[in-house]
């Protein structure tokens, strides 16, 4: 099926801009993007580092299932979250499985709602993660997505993928062999994305793969997910064992109350979480962009569409509380 094109002239700009340097842009006096200055990442033992060799934490937001709240999926949101929020990573949350508006039922949906992500992040300068939204294993589909999402965006330096979110109880085996399939596909059209890898039981089990970790591809990170107030301490020291074991980690979905995504907001837990994270590089994505009433949908149902519309009194405590820990230590 036919996908929407990136115009040529944002892929340009994200070319020339694949390794840049730190500063001002002369031409628009304007401070320099994540992506200018960072240029294409990759992993190195441990570490994401840019086209300069320098360790690289990035600090996001990701957008709600798309099935459920397209009408936050446009590049007015990115360039909010990236430019008014300070994030220099997005997620684009590809649902399955749930409605009947989620990729498995409307595709040509799903793709044109990552295009609009994807190009929001071109514009903007800023990385996205393209996330295969899934808790169940749907292989043939992911084959399917990820060839053509990479295919498309393969050439551009701001693009990551997530490929399974999420896995209920499986083995370690399961969703390592299910990784092991898929990033042939990804990497025949991107040899240079690097690609999120999922752990089992929520994207909670990474000390599981750190006694077992893929040796086919060098170019990984393995997925940790985690709500502060739920996961604490004993899921923090699963993630130390994985550390000390020298696994790669990517916090890519990650919020401060219960593993429902309602009740109260745990601040101690989650400092404690951010405090790991600064402590090792490790990057992270806060859950979500959404106007659902639950305490980790960051928007009012009086938010507009467009993020250049929201206002103060449309950002619930969670949004205001995700841009002060984005523009922390910057």
């Amino acid at each position: 099926m036919k996908l929407l094109n990136v115009s040529i002239l944002t892929a340009f700009v994200i070319f020339v801009q694949s390794c840049g340097g730190a500063g001002v842009n002369v031409a628009d006096e304007k401070p320099v993007s994540p992506v200018e200055k960072h240029g294409q990442l990759k992993v190195e033992g441990a570490k994401i580092v840019d086209c300069h060799g320098e360790p690289v934490q990035l600090r996001g937001v990701s957008f709600g299932w798309h099935n459920m709240w397209p009408r936050f999926y446009n590049r007015s949101s990115v360039a909010e979250i990236a430019n008014d929020w300070g994030a220099d990573i997005v997620r684009a949350s590809i649902g399955l499985d749930l409605d009947d508006e989620t990729f498995d039922k409307k595709p040509e949906k799903g793709y044109a709602l990552v295009d609009s992500i994807v190009q929001g992040a071109v514009e903007n300068g800023v990385y996205v993660l393209i996330d295969f939204h899934s808790h169940a294993n749907n292989m043939p589909l992911a084959k399917e997505f990820f060839a053509n999402v990479s295919k498309k965006y393969g050439h551009l330096p701001n693009v990551l993928y997530e490929i399974w979110n999420e896995p209920l109880e499986v083995e370690w085996s399961e969703t390592k062999s299910y990784a092991e399939e898929l990033l042939p596909v990804i990497r025949e059209n991107d040899s240079d994305a690097i690609v999120i890898v999922p752990t089992p039981r929520w994207d909670q089990n990474v000390h599981e793969a750190a006694d077992d970790p893929i040796a086919s591809d060098d170019n990984i990170v393995y997925s940790l997910h985690y709500y502060a107030a739920t996961h604490t301490d004993y899921l923090r020291d699963q993630a130390r064992y994985a550390i000390n074991k020298g696994l790669p980690l990517f916090m890519a979905e990650c919020a401060s109350m219960v593993h429902t995504g309602d009740g109260v907001i745990d601040t101690a837990s989650w400092e404690a979480w951010m405090d790991l994270a600064d402590e090792h590089g490790i990057s992270w994505i806060c859950w979500s962009v959404s106007d659902k009433d639950e305490t980790c949908s960051m928007l009012r149902p009086s938010a507009a569409s467009r993020g250049e519309e929201w206002t103060d009194a449309d950002l619930k405590p969670w949004a205001v509380l995700v841009k002060y820990y984005l523009k922390r230590n910057r």
